[in-house]
């Protein structure tokens, strides 16, 4: 019998440890989905074509994007070659980028975070940053990885919330105080992509898709990281899940 939470699809990166490949999610998104949002998660394999996308759609109520050491690879926005020793995952980039405009168009509810958020852009025909921190007028926006997680994933800088936008309804205010790990960033903004959070310096920090059907957020900080004590993490995963919540009563009432 179907449970009555909503399920929610949490999309893993492919890695190999030691001489085997394991499909890996972070603890922390798990933990959101399940006590925030108050959805069952259900990790998504990144095995690229092999799972059918639509099939996998109608099977879930969300879809929650995760952060990742890796980066999307620059030719998927006709970007520059990366760096040496940029982390990359093809076989993610080959799960997600497909994934997302067809959950858009399923009506399937959407949350990004960090690399999901830049995923969303490219996957919506926008570019990226590469190293954000080499762009003249563009602040560091990369952890210190000598510094305990505690200072890692702390307040670094404020962004300002758009009026008008879901983030500033759920904020009740015009700003907030944001982590900040991530050294890629939105570039160009991709089409049907309206912004809805900026850092001082500019650069983008949310957005969400115009014309969803459903809740379509993507977010470059990590309100996942302790989301249960923090007022605005719980406020955005509530509502993530709620929507979750309603697509799963829509599907049930159509069978």
């Amino acid at each position: 019998m179907r449970t009555q939470r909503p399920i929610i699809g949490i999309t893993a990166d492919r890695r190999t440890l030691g001489e085997h490949p394991f499909h890996v999610v972070g603890e922390k998104y798990i933990a959101a989905v399940l006590d925030v949002a108050g959805a069952l998660p259900v990790l998504i394999p990144a095995l690229g074509r092999e799972l059918s996308l639509d099939e996998l759609l109608d099977s879930v109520d969300g879809l929650l994007l995760t952060g990742s050491p890796s980066n999307v690879e620059p030719h998927h926005y006709n970007g520059d070659p990366s760096a040496e020793g940029t982390w990359h995952d093809a076989a993610r980039d080959a799960t997600t980028l497909p994934l997302i405009p067809r959950a858009i168009a399923a009506g399937v509810p959407i949350l990004g975070i960090c690399r999901g958020f830049q995923e969303m852009n490219v996957a919506l025909g926008g570019t990226l940053w590469q190293r954000v921190h080499e762009v003249p007028g563009l602040a560091v926006h990369h952890e210190d990885k000598s510094q305990p997680l505690a200072v890692q994933y702390g307040p670094s800088h404020a962004v300002r919330l758009l009026a008008g936008g879901v983030l500033h309804r759920l904020a009740a205010g015009d700003s907030l105080q944001v982590n900040s790990l991530h050294q890629q960033g939105v570039r160009d903004l991709g089409p049907g992509l309206e912004i809805e959070a900026v850092a001082p310096d500019g650069l983008i920090e949310a957005f969400r898709v115009r014309d969803a059907l459903q809740f379509a957020i993507g977010v470059q900080w990590h309100p996942e990281w302790q989301a249960m004590g923090n007022a605005f993490s719980r406020a955005l995963f509530t509502e993530f899940g709620e929507a979750a919540r309603n697509r799963a009563a829509t599907r049930m009432a159509d069978r």
